[in-house]
């Protein structure tokens, strides 16, 4: 599992590494290689394509020159801009040398023209100047470089594919804070482990694509495993799946109960209930006003209905009875997309989680029973609460303790700020320590949504989930990865697996949906929602390794 390491845990890695016998000649043709595998992927017929790459003189540059190499015996046209020179008879200058690469440097190159020209013309930017160690701010002939690239990259009508080698040069690989030389890449190839600072605002405006590339080092390594913080990769997803055994009834795959849906906000409880049977649940329950049920009930034909009361159109505080008397066999509950904010909702959210948590049995559900004033206590099941229902547990006084334990929370920077107290823009600057900061701090599962979603656990696990498209970017699409995840938690996988993999197989759908409108800006929460089969087929049939 690929870990997100900061600048100094990454040297003392790459230290023990050297110490232990996988040389840092060893890493740097590993991560040479893994850059031009990266080239090689995302450009057609790459033979006579044309790639430039700029270096600095340090390791980061010996990556690059090491992808050139690699490169140029895949047939491409390799030039190198020496930004600052290399040590004499470099090895890996002079092997690109022997391939016939242009080296040009820096220093001989008046006024930029030998680099603009190169860039104006390549198919490739590979950006290998600056490694990890970088500090900023940038100056001499780097920033100039840097400078120069870029504006010859702003006058092309179609740029070229730009690759960052570990971070773009002039990125604080820590902070998350750029120099203003520093150009956008289009994907950057991180080495061994992501940097926070990739993650960060504004340094993940500018990482693209972010792609962790293996270069040798032992998962094993002490100093390596011990890291609890995780970059998500498909491997560690996929032995998440559960298990779909041939003589499977309804009930192996659990009973969803969504508690959802308001006159204003017809259509998320429907998002949600179809999420969660499209991840596999064998059985969801929606807990609707009336007239929500009339709504959905043609649509989602599979489902079974719980009519709450209601007041002009949202759930009556009253309602939390009913709901508690109807929980029955439920094995997850959902609470939230589409509730509305009304005063008698926030009731119906109080009085809910009023009653008994866990550890007490709940009815059969489906019947009419005595109230818990008879003598039957009534616990909720495990909980996702999301949308409108955070804003609600916002509300009200030492919300936290109010839930059951591990409750999976789903909140979007707003609504986390909503929660927290904190302004957007202090959460959104470092949402890594955010997500892990309250999670311990409330005691249960964080899913801060957004361009990589952070899922952290109290303990202080924390994972970031690959994806950041614009296709997710639309309303609904957070109704569809809280059903997601309460689909995946009602079969039975614990809160941090379900937020995990629910958010995995939503980001990854969103991917799909793009890819199949031909654009980002198209896709509805719905078409999400239908491509959840899709993120699981590929886990299953290893369709992305």
């Amino acid at each position: 599992m690929p870990k997100i390491l900061t600048v100094e845990q990454m040297k003392r890695i790459e230290t023990a590494s050297d110490a232990a016998g996988w040389t840092y000649a060893q890493m740097m043709e590993r991560a040479g290689q893994a850059v031009a595998d990266a080239v090689v992927a995302r450009i057609a017929s790459p033979a006579a394509r044309r790639v430039v790459i700029l270096t600095g003189s340090g390791n980061n540059g010996g990556d690059g020159l090491v992808a050139g190499r690699w490169l140029a015996d895949a047939g491409m046209q390799v030039a190198v801009y020496l930004v600052r020179d290399r040590p004499a008879q470099d090895p890996h200058v002079e092997a690109l040398r022997e391939r016939g690469a242009l080296i040009a440097r820096a220093e001989d190159d008046q006024r930029q023209r030998v680099l603009a020209n190169l860039v104006q013309a390549c198919d490739v930017l590979i950006d290998a100047v600056l490694g990890t160690g970088a500090r900023l701010p940038l100056k001499g002939e780097v920033a100039q470089a840097l400078l120069a690239a870029r504006s010859a990259v702003g006058e092309r009508p179609t740029p070229p594919l730009r690759v960052a080698v570990d971070c773009p040069s002039g990125l604080d690989c820590d902070t998350g804070e750029v120099a203003p030389e520093t150009m956008a890449a289009d994907v950057t190839v991180t080495l061994a482990a992501a940097k926070p600072g990739l993650l960060r605002l504004p340094g993940v405006r500018l990482a693209g694509e972010i792609l962790v590339a293996d270069i040798g080092i032992d998962p094993q390594q002490p100093e390596l495993s011990q890291v609890n913080m995780e970059w998500i990769s498909v491997d560690d997803v996929r032995r998440l799946l559960p298990d779909r055994p041939r003589d499977a009834h309804k009930g192996t795959f659990g009973t969803l109960v969504i508690a959802a849906g308001s006159v204003n906000y017809p259509g998320s409880a429907g998002l949600a209930g179809t999420a969660a049977y499209r991840v596999g649940t064998g059985l969801v329950t929606l807990a609707v006003p009336a007239g929500v049920q009339r709504l959905l009930a043609s649509s989602l034909l599979e489902a079974t209905w719980i009519v709450l009361p209601e007041e002009m159109g949202v759930i009556a505080r009253g309602a939390a009875d009913v709901l508690l008397r109807e929980l029955g066999r439920a094995t997850a509950l959902l609470l939230g997309p589409g509730l509305g904010r009304d005063e008698t909702t926030r009731g119906f959210v109080e009085r809910l989680l009023a009653h008994p948590k866990e550890g007490s049995p709940r009815a059969a559900i489906g019947f009419v029973h005595e109230p818990e004033a008879a003598g039957q206590a009534i616990a909720l099941a495990p909980l996702v609460v999301d949308a409108d229902g955070l804003r609600l547990l916002a509300s009200l006084p030492d919300w936290p303790k109010k839930l059951p334990s591990r409750t999976i929370l789903t909140p979007h920077p707003g609504e986390m700020a909503a929660l927290t107290g904190q302004s957007l823009e202090s959460l959104q600057l470092d949402r890594l320590a955010s997500a892990r900061g309250w999670a311990a701090e409330w005691g249960h599962i964080v899913v801060l949504k957004g361009a990589h979603t952070v899922v952290a656990e109290p303990d202080g696990r924390t994972a970031v989930l690959p994806f950041a498209t614009a296709a997710l970017a639309r309303a609904g699409t957070g109704d569809v990865l809280a059903g997601a995840i309460a689909g995946l938690r009602a079969q039975g996988l614990e809160a941090y697996e379900s937020a995990l993999l629910g958010s995995y197989l939503h980001g990854r759908a969103g991917e799909i949906a793009a890819m199949r409108a031909g654009a980002p800006d198209g896709v509805l929460a719905g078409d999400v929602a239908a491509l959840l089969p899709e993120s699981i087929r590929e886990l299953r049939g290893d369709a992305r390794a």
